[in-house]
């Protein structure tokens, strides 16, 4: 590199040498990182719950079972986070059609009515009529068949 003089200085001559230090550290018996915390799980949801109302032969009248069904069903709603509830009314096959699909909505209606006096808002609800379409019992024309003759309250 270069030459030394009785001094003890160092003489550096023309030369370009460059020099540089790398150096490798490792060390033993240390634990890795511990992993990120998990990302916190959303919130389940609520799955929908369903009541179902009876109703007399040619009737949109409430019975007294209908109102503690209603009263359970309006009381449910308040204690879950809910979006909406549906009431959807249904007959049996033995009127017309056309008949059967205004008996719906009157019997839809009426459990509306019965809910919004059990403290639910009216505008949570919403109320659709079906007729003698949907029958949870599958039945011929002109049946009275009393499970097609209910309203069914949706929670969601």
């Amino acid at each position: 590199f270069g030459t030394s003089t009785a001094a003890g200085k160092v003489q550096l001559g023309p030369t370009n040498d460059y020099a540089g230090l790398i150096g490798v550290r490792y060390n033993f018996g240390v634990a890795p990182p511990p992993p990120p915390p998990a990302a916190a799980p959303a919130p389940a949801v609520q799955p929908a719950r369903s009541y179902l109302v009876f109703f007399d032969w040619d009737k949109a009248t409430l019975t007294d079972r209908a109102r503690q069904i209603i009263k359970e069903a309006a009381d449910n709603s308040t204690r879950v986070q809910y979006t909406r509830i549906e009431v959807n009314g249904y007959t049996d096959t033995s009127g017309t059609p056309r008949y059967n699909m205004g008996l719906s909505i009157r019997r839809a209606n009426a459990v509306k009515a019965e809910l919004m006096r059990d403290g639910v808002p009216e505008s949570a609800i919403t109320t659709q009529g079906f007729g003698e379409t949907h029958l949870l019992v599958p039945t011929g024309p002109g049946v009275r068949e009393p499970q097609n003759r209910r309203v069914e309250i949706i929670i969601r």
